[in-house]
């Protein structure tokens, strides 16, 4: 997302501004930059647009609360954050605005798929085989890896060393997560039969 060097030009520092408008003016960078950002933006990118030694975090917040009645909102996603319009206003945004190219055709297979990816990362292709009890097709893996759903983990440390799979930020911030914490329990899935019981 970011790049690697800090533009020369931007005044980090911005001293000549009372420090009110200094702090706002550091938000409003941020902002700026989230709202330019397809994925999530880590803390070491939005210091590159701020002063020396100035929380992040704090800027964050603020920006935040300042959005707290807007229609859309600051999330913290993996290690970084982005703009998203909030939830309420999904059905709003679909029946007005191109979305085409930010919305994704899984069928429920790509989603289980995801789902046993997520839940017991990092996995390989034989862990899917043994959880589905069929070979996972290499186009479907490609294909939630093209979306930037999945990435590839570490080998396996059996013989071969099978590439392992693991869900991305992308995979958290289309779902709506911060983290993997935020999956569900396993048992609230078995309850509302969206996976089958583990055998004992």
């Amino acid at each position: 997302m970011a790049k690697d060097s800090t533009d020369t030009d931007l005044d980090r520092e911005l001293a000549d501004l009372p420090a009110d408008l200094r702090w706002r003016t550091w938000m409003r960078r941020v902002e700026a930059v989230l709202f330019a950002s397809s994925s999530p933006v880590p803390r070491e990118a939005l210091a590159r647009v701020v002063g020396g030694g100035v929380s992040v975090d704090l800027l964050v917040d603020d920006l935040a609360a300042e959005l707290e009645d807007r229609a859309f909102e600051v999330v913290h996603i993996g290690n970084g954050w982005m703009l998203r319009t909030r939830p309420a206003y999904g059905p709003t945004v679909r029946a007005a605005a191109d979305v085409g190219a930010q919305t994704l055709d899984l069928s429920e297979f790509d989603i289980a798929v995801l789902a046993a990816i997520a839940y017991h990362q990092p996995i390989t292709r034989d862990g899917l085989k043994d959880i589905f009890g069929k070979d996972i097709n290499r186009d479907l893996i490609g294909r939630l890896n093209g979306q930037g759903l999945i990435a590839t983990g570490p080998r396996s440390p059996r013989r071969g060393a099978p590439y392992t799979f693991v869900t991305t930020d992308q995979f958290l911030a289309v779902f709506g997560m911060e983290t993997l914490r935020d999956l569900p329990d396993r048992e609230q899935l078995e309850d509302a039969g969206l996976a089958p019981p583990v055998e004992p």
